[in-house]
């Protein structure tokens, strides 16, 4: 009968109800397993009945068999639509991000697809006018930071005889200019930046963690480390160096992501009399592009000779032809425009848009294209070049470098040794003045190997005289010694700065010398910061406008191991805040900080580090019961990741409390337990808690002895041992 009933119950319930039927009873089976197993330790061993096991009919057998391959279906088609699903939103990305590419969006002048045509060759004309306008008032930019070029390759002898003739004279090239670039540049990667993203609000705080995790690992997947340096390098040289943050479709096999690279000031023209590329109206960047490329990606453009050609000043020895070379211009300018909210409150925005052409020909303008022609090419509205200054200069963007300040020195210190070297040279080896009417042998004279020298006639004075060479006076070489320290000096590539300082050996000592002798490199790396906070910021502004699916990237945890993070903008867009007395409160748009903390590069200041803790450990910082007198020290304290310091103090004194209180409630239990059972719980109690007071808390404001006695006599000696007279 009751196989009846179950058939009956089939025929009335879908299979899916049987699926879940069937995986619930087996659950219910599962979970009182172990109630059965404990009920079997507590009863009578003569109440215990064999239970009677039933095998399943064949029937049963082949019902749950069928259930389980369907349940098995339906799992696989579950993951074959999710797998659907997933590949043609994939699809639609791609094409949308396709119409973010100026060769096969439809709104390209060679798809001849649906264009507004507010672009055409008439304000092409006017923008090239502009950039011919925009170069002339850059020459002298670009002819100091070809002059730069020649100095950091040593050729400055070039700028200094420019136009003269080879006049065969020792031609010194000492590296002081060199080797203060190259230790700037250092400076520069021991302090190599480190982003943490921190939110404005309570509800963004996921959002800005994973941001935290995942940006590094879009930098590295931009090798952003070798673009920082190559930047380093031309700020270094010239004044500024410029990164550009571009969305190129390109990458990700057609999903697209975010593009960072190191930008050539000779590329790149802006208007002039400004301090900040937002303030010019056009933005030109020019690449020269080989004619064969042209017309293979634009068949439609006519590649021509162009008189920019970017980057000819440089004298790198190498020779081109420029004949097969053609200027592509990316054209960047901003409009506003006047819009209305979801209020129907009109404002004005900022809108940036692109227009790529070449010879005049229009190849792609976001004003032509209907998706892009309200919005902008880029939803931040901002131009996508980071401007990074060494040394500014006012109503310019551009800053002074090192060459600038200290090449004169260098030219000095190189004619002077040139001087010196020739006098040295003509100490070492005599010249003669000869008569043209003696008769002395001048070839035997010449020869070195020939003990004899033959001559015919009288050899007198007035045939044959040594031109004597007066060596200099030591106060040619004090001036020499004076102008190498005072590139040195003004350079502040000092020996302290480097840790030469044959007084100090120890690390934390070498690591001070450098602190103090390094306000230079830190001011120059403050501004590095500021740009690379100005980057990050562009990166994030890119994942809010194209990160529409969801990205996997692997990140490393503190623990070292390997995690895998999910991540789209979908915490980035406009969140809804909801209504109040029935009023809808609008949307607002997630907006995060940007926190920028150099990375642990010098040996010397992991040192220091390693150091700081060491004397922590060893003054009993983290001595649980040391606890509130090392926070109260170290409230006057600051050195890197002190909050991490403080939270672990805090969570030990925190562990040593609930470790005496239970200790307490075992000392209580303990002697009943030995009185009732005949244990000896209460000695072994004392013995386990001995290092935590014995259970018994420590009296309120006491401080345990460690080592040399207390922590504050400790703080106390070392006070007087610093401030003790020598």
């Amino acid at each position: 009968m009751a196989y009846k009933k179950n058939s009956q119950n089939k025929k009335n319930t879908t299979k899916n109800d049987l699926a879940k039927k069937n995986t619930k009873q087996q659950l219910n089976s599962h979970k009182d397993e172990p109630e059965n197993n404990s009920d079997k330790s507590t009863e009578n061993p003569k109440d215990k009945q064999t239970p009677v096991q039933t095998e399943p009919s064949e029937n049963e057998i082949k019902q749950q068999a069928r259930q389980q391959a369907y349940m098995d279906f339906q799992r696989q088609q579950q993951e074959q639509a999710q797998a659907i699903e997933q590949k043609n939103k994939e699809i639609e990305h791609k094409v949308n991000n396709q119409q973010h590419d100026t060769e096969f969006s439809e709104a390209a002048e060679s798809n001849e697809g649906e264009s507004l045509a507010v672009i055409g060759e008439t304000e092409v004309s006017e923008a090239y006018k502009t950039l011919i306008k925009y170069r002339q008032s850059k020459s002298v930019l670009e002819n100091r930071i070809a002059e730069n070029e020649k100095f950091w390759r040593m050729n400055h002898w070039d700028v200094l005889e420019e136009g003269k003739e080879d006049d065969k004279r020792i031609k010194p090239k000492s590296g002081w200019l060199f080797n203060t670039i190259i230790n700037k540049h250092a400076d520069a990667m021991d302090n190599y930046p480190d982003a943490n993203i921190l939110p404005r609000t309570l509800d963004d705080e996921p959002t800005a963690k994973t941001l935290s995790q995942i940006i590094p690992v879009i930098l590295e997947q931009n090798d952003y480390e070798q673009t920082y340096s190559d930047t380093e390098w031309y700020k270094v040289k010239n004044g500024t160096g410029v990164q550009g943050v571009f969305w190129n479709n390109d990458k990700q096999n057609g999903l697209g992501d975010v593009d960072i690279r190191k930008i050539d000031i000779m590329n790149l023209y802006w208007k002039p009399g400004i301090s900040d590329i937002e303030d010019s109206p056009n933005v030109f960047y020019v690449e020269m592009m080989d004619n064969d490329e042209v017309k293979l990606r634009y068949p439609d453009i006519k590649p021509g000779i162009s008189p920019l050609i970017p980057g000819a000043l440089y004298e790198d020895g190498n020779t081109y032809d420029q004949s097969e070379q053609t200027a592509i211009i990316d054209w960047y300018y901003k409009k506003r425009s006047a819009q209305e909210d979801e209020d129907g409150i009109p404002h004005v925005k900022t809108i940036l848009h692109y227009c790529k052409f070449c010879n005049g020909q229009v190849i792609y303008a976001s004003e032509n294209d209907p998706r892009y022609a309200d919005r902008g090419w880029y939803d931040h509205g901002q131009y996508p070049f980071v401007f990074d200054t060494l040394f500014p200069v006012e109503r310019s963007i551009c800053g002074m470098g090192y060459i600038d300040i200290i090449k004169d020195n260098q030219l000095y210190i190189d004619k002077l040794r040139q001087a010196i070297l020739e006098n040295a040279a003509a100490g070492a080896r005599p010249r003669y003045a000869v008569n043209d009417n003696g008769a002395l042998n001048e070839d035997d004279f010449l020869d070195l190997s020939k003990p004899l020298v033959h001559f015919s006639g009288n050899l007198g004075e007035n045939d044959f005289r040594q031109i004597i060479t007066q060596p200099l006076s030591n106060i040619y070489e004090t001036v020499y010694t004076s102008e190498i320290n005072q590139l040195k000096d003004t350079s502040g590539n000092t020996a302290a700065s480097q840790g030469q300082a044959s007084s100090v050996t120890s690390a934390s000592g070498i690591a001070s010398l450098q602190e103090a002798a390094g306000k230079l490199s830190r001011d120059s790396n403050t501004a590095s910061y500021r740009a690379y906070r100005k980057v990050v910021y562009l990166v994030i502004e890119l994942i809010r406008q194209f990160y529409d699916e969801p990205r996997v990237f692997r990140i490393t945890n503190e623990n070292g191991q390997n995690d895998y993070v999910t991540f789209s903008n979908e915490g980035l867009q406009p969140q809804s805040q909801g209504q109040a007395f029935g009023i809808d409160l609008g949307e607002r748009l997630p907006i995060v900080d940007i926190e920028v903390k150099p990375q642990k590069r010098s040996q010397y200041s992991k040192e220091t580090q390693n150091q700081t803790a060491l004397n922590l450990y060893g003054q009993g910082f983290f001595a649980p019961a040391n606890a509130d007198a090392a926070l109260s020290c170290l409230e006057m304290m600051d050195f890197d990741e002190i909050e991490k310091i403080k939270d672990r103090i805090k969570n030990n004194q925190t562990l040593l409390k609930t470790v005496q209180q239970l200790g307490q409630l075992i000392m209580q239990i303990a002697p009943i337990c030995d009185q009732n059972m005949g244990t000896n719980y209460t000695m072994m109690a004392q013995q386990m808690l001995a290092p935590y007071g014995g259970g018994a808390p420590s009296p309120t404001g006491s401080i345990q002895q460690i080592g040399n006695g207390s922590l504050s006599k400790q703080a106390a000696n070392a006070t007087r041992n610093s401030t003790a007279p020598k």
